[in-house]
């Protein structure tokens, strides 16, 4: 007789359930167990095709769910399935959650207040500064950070949590069995004792490209905001970026050079009115509602008489309602989205306006 720890791991091995298909499953049958031991029929006024329902009633690959079972047990790992209380609940708000995790380590997966911090595996000093320097200020607000433990400014911002005593979680592109890459092994052991790691996938599952992907919507997916910290325009981290808006969930990225490969991803974002500017961490803690003040960041003042004449318009429109979103801002400017989009860039950048959730903007 099979538990339900089992039929909760089989469902992950079934060949054609993918995790939009899995998660249906269970919101009709409750549980694993009855999805395994209802009948053709059943299955099918469930609404499931008969090659899905082929697949589950003759899956038989229990021998390697009892592997799996072992390593969990050997290795003191904690399953949690999507219907139990610790599952990361922001993760239910997407629509291909995954639905079982593999998770060790003693961080609150539930924390009040979530970022995830995503970037190039090939940082800059400038953006190692910022990376260090942004959760320094964040310490004080009991923020938990995640990223995905790769080279470069994942590991910068896992380390830079440890050492200001926050919670961090990395969540893999492979099973747990072993840590990618192999340089971070010390690392994740820090973690696992302040904070954790995580996976949805089997523990002897190797880290092969298309599994990053994966991994990357669980990063955007369990935060309240997504911080992007220097990134190519094909880097992994604007991916990430890309699935959290398609999460709804906030995107702030850090701006900066022109001329810098590796920030332009980071200024496109911004430019196309993906992520708010990162510039202030007392901004974007009043952005995400999480400043304790009740006042607006102070911001630099800047003379009016130096705009250009489409950064002026922005400004006439916001003298008027002070907060505006930015497809009313268009009408009432009469840009087109690229004049728009680079007027509220260099007036963000001046600290002269300020971008709210819900793509609206605010005059300072």
């Amino acid at each position: 007789m099979n538990t339900e720890l089992e039929y909760q791991i089989a469902l992950t091995f079934v060949p054609n359930v993918g995790t939009v298909i899995a998660k249906k499953l269970i919101e009709h049958f409750s549980n694993a167990t009855n999805i395994f031991t209802a009948d053709k029929r059943t299955l099918h006024e469930a609404g499931i095709n008969n090659r899905i329902i082929e697949s589950i009633k003759t899956f038989d690959d229990f021998s390697k769910v009892e592997k799996e079972i072992l390593f969990i047990e050997r290795n003191s790992i904690q399953p949690i399935f999507i219907t139990q209380k610790d599952y990361p609940q922001r993760l239910l708000n997407c629509f291909d959650p995954p639905i079982l995790l593999y998770y060790k380590g003693s961080a609150n997966l539930n924390e009040a207040k979530i970022i995830s911090i995503v970037g190039t595996r090939n940082n800059t000093l400038y953006g190692k500064k910022a990376a260090e320097e942004i959760i320094e200020k964040l310490s004080a607000q009991n923020i938990l950070i995640v990223s995905g433990l790769a080279y470069g400014i994942d590991s910068i911002a896992h380390k830079a949590a440890l050492q200001n005593n926050l919670q961090t979680i990395g969540v893999l592109a492979n099973g747990l069995q072993i840590i990618y890459p192999a340089q971070n092994k010390k690392l994740a052991e820090d973690m696992i004792v302040q904070g954790g790691i995580l996976s949805e996938l089997p523990h002897d599952t190797a880290p092969d490209k298309y599994n990053f992907p994966r991994r990357n919507r669980i990063v955007a997916g369990m935060a309240d905001a997504v911080l992007v910290i220097e990134t190519s325009r094909k880097g992994g981290s604007l991916i990430t970026a890309q699935i959290a808006s398609s999460y709804n969930r906030e995107i702030f990225a850090v701006p900066g050079r022109m001329d810098d490969e590796k920030s332009e991803g980071c200024n496109y974002l911004i430019q196309a009115n993906i992520a708010q500017i990162f510039t202030d961490v007392e901004q974007f803690l009043f952005a995400m509602n999480w400043s304790k003040s009740t006042k607006k960041p102070k911001q630099q003042m800047i003379a009016f008489a130096d705009l250009s004449a489409e950064e002026q318009k922005v400004i006439d429109a916001l003298k008027i309602d002070n907060t505006l979103h930015i497809d009313e801002l268009q009408s009432r400017c009469s840009l087109n989205s690229g004049e728009l989009a680079n007027a509220i860039l260099s007036l963000e950048l001046s600290g002269i306006i300020a971008s709210l959730p819900g793509k609206m903007y605010q005059l300072l």
